[in-house]
């Protein structure tokens, strides 16, 4: 129907994400920050990074996840409205990375979440970030 086609519109041309970094260097941290200054500047995509998860689309995960930041990541999780997307940020939110066998973490997000997007890297390239998010909102 017509609404359903405007709200499809709204969700591709302004996704809002939300950062929930659960352990690790903060070296994705920083580049996904590095995405939203004006250098790179993906607000042309109409990505704007949001702080509460009731009004986000898409959750950016870095950093393995531990068993310190597995509920406060479900609680987010839940709290965000239907549909939403998760992106694994980083070889440490994909796979665990240097941190795999570690006594606390419990594996990479895709272990906890439905992963929609794998960013590969360490820490990942600013533009690999952008690819990766303007490839997910053409599949949306």
């Amino acid at each position: 129907t017509m609404i359903e086609r405007l709200l499809r519109w709204g969700r591709i041309k302004s996704p809002w994400i939300l950062h929930y970094n659960s352990g690790g260097c903060n070296g994705c941290d920083i580049e996904l920050l590095d995405v939203l200054t004006p250098r790179y500047d993906a607000e042309r995509l109409g990505i704007l990074k949001e702080a509460a998860p009731r009004h986000a689309d898409i959750l950016v995960c870095t950093g393995p996840v531990t068993l310190k930041s597995r509920d406060p990541l479900l609680r987010i999780y839940e709290q965000m409205p239907e549909p939403r997307w998760v992106v694994a940020l980083g070889a440490c939110a994909c796979t665990s990375g240097i941190f795999t066998g570690s006594y606390h973490v419990l594996g990479g997000v895709d272990r906890l979440l439905p992963v929609s997007l794998y960013v590969p890297g360490c820490p990942c390239r600013p533009e690999a970030i952008i690819r990766s998010l303007a490839n997910l909102l053409e599949k949306i």
